[in-house]
């Protein structure tokens, strides 16, 4: 959450930054500001509402200089406004700070300040940090240490509990930027005399491949040519520079009238990414290269535990079925933020794995981090190369399915169920699924792209359905075994985008309580493929006709729905049962995304909605 942009260079800093924020804006959209050095001094403006506000603002002011930190802020602490946002500038003027994340001791810092003399603007934590250093950095006047500057920031770092990624600028030092990060992602864009810090890559890719990651506990200083890193207590550390392989123009909005549709017409090409190269020669079971983790101890694996949040705890309820149904491992599925702060007894033999698209998701690492404390073998499945759960995991799988810029999740959710699908099938050929199986299985999955292409062609009829239903308040997903998360998927996207009440349920389960919200009011979405449990899922959907509620049925081919029983239908190309629930996906996603359509709803930036949570 919020996002960050540093600049120093050749350039013209708020042009440069500005870019940057407008393709993290998916991260925040309260507020945003930034402080330049202008050439008579550092220049700051701060404007609440989306970034097109303080763009229009530096239109007026037409800002040059070569340094400048910017933010776009999801409010954490404190109201939306312009006092709150960021920059924040320390009492003295000298320094000037951009934050994400949390500083859970703010208070009895800010009250230590207070009677040192400082005085506070803001409602926000990230303030008393900006006060932090400035106190110290006068402390700092009396000392002989080589770079006054980056002493103060360094010790001041050593007091903060809770979470930081900062920019930091000071008014004596123009040709420097400070940088520093724990438990929330900052990273390093080296260019030719010119150096960018940005909380998501996103921000860096059209200026330079080139980045570092910064670790926990790292700080950076920069100068235009130049960059060093060490950690809060002053040890050297040595670069390691990655080459970002995205390509920018995926990024882009292009001829799509939103991030989200364009994203949910990406899912072919997204799948075929996710499959490429992944398969065995004999086509019978799939191959990943960076498990780190032999046959031989998967096969000693006892027991899996997946942990996540959000949607990515969706797809990890899929995993739980197919690995259970086609590799008999037991599993289990824990939100992350609960598994961390329990004493959950895990056998020596159970294998930890986390899903998290960006790869920074602050419960689910805190969780991965307490499985590794306690020595479990731990995995990621995440879409965001160099991302810190992906070098903290002992190996992972990546999703390969291009930036999501979209705050609703689409196909970086159909990538992880394809993900996981492929995981079922290869630990299940590591145990007693058969080659005739294998072969069949892969097969599926090859043929999934056109599959989904051929439930795109839908699109036309979904949006007419959806402009029948935008007008209720509430909603109920259902479905059975592998529906049932996807009745979960179903009611969160219709929550996050149109703000309609939504519930997902197990459909059996109807009868013992949210069968008492069924009425004319209250329209059911109804998930049913076929199989030996078809026929007690049409027989759930009997008594909710019989309550007067209206039925909206996303069925299989292969389903045959009696006639008049269901108000609309909508029907996807009939597939193995390894794949049914990213095909079901589709419909789902795109009925969500034409009822947000006709309720005049932002689509890509839902109200009090963030794409990549990096706060507790």
């Amino acid at each position: 959450m919020c996002g960050i942009v540093g600049y120093i260079g050749r350039e013209r800093a708020g042009s440069i930054m500005l870019d940057g924020l407008k393709r993290l804006e998916y991260r925040g959209y309260d507020s945003s500001g930034m402080v330049v050095n202008a050439g008579k001094g550092l220049e700051l403006i701060k404007r609440t509402g989306r970034v097109k506000e303080l763009e229009d603002a530096l239109d007026e002011l037409q800002l040059g200089g070569n340094l400048g930190i910017s933010h776009t802020r999801w409010a954490t602490h404190g109201d939306v406004t312009e006092a709150n946002a960021h920059p924040h500038q320390s009492t003295d003027g000298k320094i000037y700070l951009v934050h994400n994340g949390v500083i859970e001791n703010y208070i009895g810092m800010k009250n230590f300040l207070i009677e040192k003399g400082y005085s506070f603007k803001s409602e926000t934590d990230s303030e008393a940090l900006c006060n932090l250093i400035a106190y110290h950095y006068g402390k700092e006047e009396e000392t002989t240490a080589k770079n006054r500057f980056l002493e103060a920031v360094r010790k001041s770092l050593r007091h903060v509990e809770g979470t930081y990624g900062i920019a930091v600028i000071c008014d004596d030092y123009p040709d420097e930027l400070i940088g520093a990060r724990k438990g929330s992602p900052l990273i390093i864009g080296i260019g030719k005399g010119e150096n960018i810090l940005a909380s998501d890559v996103n921000a860096i890719t059209h200026c330079t491949q080139n980045v570092v990651y910064l670790n926990d506990n790292e700080v950076v200083h920069l100068t235009n040519n130049d960059f060093s890193i060490s950690t809060v207590s002053s040890k050297s550390v040595e670069a390691v520079i990655h080459q970002v392989d995205w390509d920018t123009s995926e990024a882009e909005l292009g001829d799509y009238d939103h991030y989200m549709l364009k994203e949910i017409h990406e899912q072919p090409n997204a799948l075929k990414n996710g499959m490429r190269g992944r398969f065995s020669d004999d086509k019978s079971t799939a191959v990943f290269g960076g498990l780190n983790l032999n046959p031989q101890e998967l096969r000693q694996i006892d027991r899996i535990l997946f942990i996540a949040c959000g949607t990515a705890w969706h797809a990890c309820l899929i995993a739980e079925y197919l690995i259970e149904r086609f590799a008999r491992i037991p599993v289990e599925v824990e939100y992350a933020s609960e598994f961390r702060y329990r004493n959950a007894p895990l056998d020596k033999n159970t294998l930890v794995i986390a899903i998290s698209q960006s790869g920074e998701t602050i419960d689910t690492l805190g969780a991965l981090r307490e499985a590794k404390r306690k020595g479990y073998r731990t995995l990621s499945i995440n879409n965001s190369v160099g991302s810190t759960i992906a070098r903290e995991c002992d190996g992972g799988i990546y999703q390969h399915a291009g930036p999501e810029i979209g705050v609703a999740s689409t196909k970086a959710f159909t990538s992880q169920l394809l993900i996981c699908g492929m995981l079922a099938l290869y630990l299940g050929r590591l145990r007693d699924l058969s080659y005739g199986d294998g072969v069949d299985i892969v097969k599926a999955f090859k043929e999934l792209p056109e599959l989904v292409q051929e439930a795109l062609k839908q699109t036309a009829q979904i949006e007419a359905i959806a402009k029948k239903y935008a007008k209720y308040e509430d909603c109920l997903f259902l479905g059975r075994q592998l529906m049932f998360p996807i009745a979960l998927e179903g009611a969160l996207k219709l929550k996050e985008i149109s703000y309609i009440h939504a519930e997902g349920y197990p459909a059996a389960e109807m009868k013992h309580g949210p069968i008492a919200l069924i009425s004319e009011d209250c329209p059911s979405v109804f998930l049913a493929t076929s199989g030996e449990i078809f026929h007690k899922s049409l027989a759930n959907v009997q008594e909710v006709k019989a309550r007067k509620g209206k039925v909206i049925c996303i069925a299989t081919a292969d389903c045959e729905i009696p006639d008049g029983l269901v108000d609309d239908i909508i029907l996807v190309p009939e597939c193995h049962e390894i794949v049914k629930p990213i095909l079901m996906s589709i419909p789902v996603q795109l009925l969500s995304y034409y009822v947000a359509l006709e309720r005049e709803c932002d689509v890509d930036k839902p109200r009090n909605l963030a794409k990549s949570v990096t706060v507790e």
